[in-house]
């Protein structure tokens, strides 16, 4: 019996690189414009990281960490999200001290035991950012900006922005027992995860995708309407930093967040091309995250793009992947030792070029030109190498030209330009 892949866990193969790769290369370009750095950090962490940043009654916690012991008695977690080691790793080497204000993102695999879906994954991967030190919602408005920016970018525009506040350690105990109280007159036709989280967790009953949760709950309190001065003055600002930039949003009084260190403002932005998946990005505020977790009393708000959400997305008008330059064509074994020598020389100087190593047919090795999409194909054979060029063929609209060998790469350079 063969060995096959884990469950959940999936190979990203050589016909899918070419869209990741373009989601990533355009995150590196659009999040520099903006002033942000990359930041790598380790997918193992300890597990008391999420236990404290996350919360212990949060689904993730309770029901989705991979945590085990090693060899030492340390219990450590695959990383399930990416924020609490952003911050980790921020608090441990002291960044605060270089400049308090920090603009980092990251991309890389998350994990998570859940039942595999379509777009959602026990392996999954993310690119995010993380914004520290100024509480100003002018940063806010820039944070959605940039992920505004990055939507049009990369060609996807199925997706709208939705906005909310989750209030702050002052206003959202009175909005907390508002919302139990309602709850708790409609336990009964709750599911089973949301009886639950009505004592441990109650503002995720609000996110339940479970209808019967969803229709019990239509009438619950609004955490707008419980906002402190400061927080609703906060959110207020937010709006209109967002229209001045002519951002369209929606505010969702009923958006959550699975994370207990949200606070103020919360977005996502949503598709309906994904069925129940339909977050493809989400973040928010975090202001006491940073103190929580043993640093400087610095505020925070970031997000989080799910890539294979984004890919989902995408494969809808896919990204072109990169075309050979040319393919060379050797008749022979004489001009397939000199097309081998040719086509190194072609790579070393910056082109993408393919041939055949069989020796097979020219047609046979157009048929693989074609394959390979390539711009051009060079047939090269034994007159061909006497007499010094070579007949080049577009194979685009395959019409052909004669090319002198020792003038190949000028030739395609200027080209393979008029093409771009």
């Amino acid at each position: 019996m063969s060995i096959t892949g884990i469950k959940g866990m999936n190979d990203i193969l050589p016909d899918e690189v070419g869209t990741w790769q373009f989601l990533e290369r355009e995150a590196h370009r659009i999040f520099g414009l903006y002033g942000f750095n990359e930041i790598r950090v380790p997918v193992l962490e300890k597990t008391e990281l999420f236990c404290r940043s996350i919360g212990e009654a949060t689904d993730i916690v309770e029901k989705e960490m991979y945590t085990f012991e090693d060899r030492s008695g340390n219990s450590l977690t695959l990383r399930p999200e990416g924020t609490a080691p952003v911050m980790r790793s921020f608090i441990e080497h002291r960044l605060h001290a270089q400049d308090p204000v920090a603009k980092l993102y990251y991309m890389g695999p998350m994990f998570r035991y859940e039942r595999p879906q379509k777009g959602r994954y026990r392996q999954f991967h993310q690119i995010g950012a993380e914004a520290v030190g100024i509480d100003d919602p002018m940063m806010d408005a820039q944070v959605l900006a940039m992920l505004c920016h990055y939507f049009k970018a990369v060609g996807i525009d199925q997706v709208s922005l939705q906005i909310n506040s989750l209030g702050c350690p002052e206003c959202r105990p009175a909005y907390r027992q508002a919302l139990v109280a309602f709850l708790d007159e409609r336990r009964s036709v709750l599911c089973s995860d949301c009886q639950r989280r009505c004592q441990t967790n109650p503002l995720r009953v609000l996110d339940c995708k479970v209808p019967a949760c969803q229709e019990a709950t239509t009438a619950a309190p609004s955490v707008l309407d419980h906002l402190c001065g400061g927080c609703a003055g906060h959110f207020s600002q937010v709006r209109t930093y967002l229209e001045a930039l002519e951002l369209d949003y929606s505010v969702n009084p009923r958006m959550v967040r699975g994370l207990d260190y949200y606070t103020k403002t919360t977005f996502e932005m949503v598709t309906g091309q994904l069925g129940s998946q339909n977050a493809v990005a989400a973040g928010g505020r975090y202001d006491g995250l940073i103190s929580d977790l043993g640093g400087p009393a610095l505020p925070g708000i970031g997000f989080a793009m799910g890539v294979e959400r984004l890919v989902l997305l995408k494969s809808q008008n896919p990204a072109t992947a990169q075309r050979p330059g040319l393919f060379l064509a050797a008749l022979g074994e004489t001009a397939a030792r000199h097309c081998f020598l040719l086509m190194n020389d072609l790579q070393q100087r910056g082109l993408k070029v393919e041939m055949d190593f069989s020796c097979k047919s020219l047609k046979a090795q157009m048929r693989r030109a074609g394959k390979l999409n390539a711009r051009y194909a060079l047939i090269v054979g034994d007159d061909e190498l006497a007499a010094g060029q070579a007949p080049l063929r577009n194979m685009d609209d395959a019409s052909q030209e004669t090319v002198a060998l020792q003038e190949l790469a000028a030739v395609l350079n200027s080209r393979l330009a008029d093409c771009s």
